[in-house]
């Protein structure tokens, strides 16, 4: 019992009952009923079919921070009658015409129509970019901070919630390049870095970078080398991480200049221009990265002199 019961005072106290139907526990002597209900733990009733199972459940949804209103929906009927059919007096008419208009105000205020747009463009690029649940319900969590701030007004929604999916996925290890989001929210990269930069200032948080090993399997896969290739890109990247080359640099372009250099070394025909286009780095920068690779862990890498 989770209350103690106040007896009457010529109470035995001698059993106490419990409604399994309305789930209420009472004094089967005095009749006094405990404020709390009883605790249902019996198995919840499985259906043959799907429709049989929701009949049978006794939970709704769950809710989720991704929806406008949670998950949490009202719905009120046009119709001014009761469960049983019966018609409402004229006074709950009047009642439940006010709660209607409250409830189509709510609906409209300018906060919910801003989250409708942003979690509906949500759900685009976490489709797109084959983002998990985890991320979007952070991500969800983190505009509706990003709103209680008051920092939205005048400012794209598509752009700040773009960034906040990349704040998300620098927070979360969840390897996505400004790049990839940009494409999918189709909004312009400058203007990404500009509108990150503002809300992780605002926001007082310090993502960590990516690692470029993440990106490896990506970019080779793309580009088509071979799994030894594969490999000693994966070794080059380790022995410049070991050696701070890769230190404030982009990890993409690091990636790009570790699998030109590998394969170099292992004679496959894979052009500059390809593993540019792929990964989305100047064949410039891939170039003049690789020539410092070269230059600082040179005669480390596979115990061959570059």
């Amino acid at each position: 019992m989770l209350a103690e019961l106040i007896h009457q005072k010529n109470c035995k106290k001698n059993k106490i009952i419990t409604d399994t139907y309305t789930g209420e526990i009472a004094c089967s002597n005095c009749g006094v009923v405990s404020l709390e209900k009883a605790v249902d733990t019996s198995t919840e009733a499985i259906g043959l079919t799907g429709e049989e199972y929701q009949t049978n459940s006794r939970v709704g949804m769950k809710t989720s921070l991704k929806m406008a209103d949670r998950g949490l929906s009202t719905i009120m009927e046009s119709q001014d009658k009761d469960a049983t059919g019966k018609s409402l007096s004229n006074e709950n008419k009047r009642m439940f015409y006010r709660l209607r208009m409250w409830d189509r105000n709510s609906r409209s205020a300018i906060s919910i129509k801003s989250f409708q747009k942003a979690f509906t463009l949500l759900d685009g690029i976490s489709s797109k970019l084959a983002l998990p649940e985890s991320v979007v319900e952070e991500t969800a969590y983190l505009f509706r901070k990003i709103a209680a701030k008051k920092i939205l007004a005048g400012r794209s929604t598509a752009s700040m919630l773009c960034a906040t999916v990349y704040i998300t996925c620098r927070l979360t290890d969840t390897p996505r390049t400004l790049q990839d989001i940009a494409n999918a929210g189709n909004i312009k990269k400058k203007n990404l870095q500009r509108i990150y930069r503002f809300l992780v200032k605002e926001l007082d948080l310090y993502p960590e970078a990516y690692s470029p090993i993440e990106f490896v399997n990506r970019v080779s896969k793309a580009v088509q080398i071979s799994e030894k290739t594969e490999r000693l890109a994966f070794k080059i990247l380790h022995i410049s991480m070991k050696e701070k080359v890769s230190t404030s640099k982009n990890p993409m372009a690091m990636v790009a200049a570790a699998i030109n250099l590998a394969s170099l070394m292992n004679k496959e025909k894979v052009t500059q221009l390809k593993i540019a286009k792929i990964s989305g780095i100047s064949a410039v920068t891939i170039r003049n990265i690789t020539n410092e690779i070269k230059e600082k862990v040179g005669g480390e890498i596979n115990g061959k002199n570059l």
